[in-house]
């Protein structure tokens, strides 16, 4: 596997709509950066949030997902309680080639203040928003800004096309749209 560089990000977002809306370079100016880096994607949060809460005593079971787990808001700045969670999506709606696999990691920004963004490898075929998981593993309430970077996709081309994608084995979590929770 080699590591796809921006001018193949860029390529690939221009002709085949593969990142959309697609930034061709970095922007900061007083947010957390997001847009074509040399060897990825900073890809930014939405304003859609789903934020842990315990108000119904639930358990948390990834066979069972409860929905009241969750309370959901849309604002420009989400607060995540001390040692909990979030779920978000991206702005960006990705559209992954048969013959790459995109992994992700979190923005040094947030890291370095406790917040860890998680995300699976994004499969080949696989399309949709992708569905984000900010953890504050701090003692203290952290926020997370929508509309700014929040991690860091990283393009893998494989040596040969897999024989099967997610498209083809009909992924659960294929062309989601919203800020999606666990199915089975």
């Amino acid at each position: 596997m080699s590591v796809l560089s921006d001018n193949w990000i860029k390529k690939m977002a221009i002709e085949k709509k593969m990142i959309s809306p697609f930034i061709n370079k970095q922007q900061r100016k007083n947010k957390i950066s997001y847009g074509l880096s040399s060897y990825g994607y900073d890809a930014r949060v939405s304003n859609e949030f789903k934020i842990f809460t315990n108000i119904d005593s639930a358990f948390v079971d990834p066979k069972k997902f409860s929905p009241n787990s969750f309370v959901t808001r849309k604002t420009n700045v989400c607060i995540i309680p001390p040692n909990s969670f979030v779920l978000a999506r991206t702005v960006e709606y990705f559209k992954i080639p048969r013959d790459v696999l995109v992994i992700c990691l979190g923005k040094s920004t947030y890291a370095r203040c406790g917040i860890i963004v998680n995300v699976t490898p994004l499969e080949p075929e696989w399309e949709g928003y992708v569905t984000l998981e900010f953890s504050n593993t701090t003692t203290l309430p952290a926020k997370i800004y929508a509309n700014e970077g929040a991690c860091q996709f990283i393009f893998l081309k494989g040596d040969r096309e897999p024989e099967v994608s997610y498209a083809d084995k009909k992924g659960k979590y294929m062309k989601q749209k919203g800020v999606t929770l666990p199915k089975i």
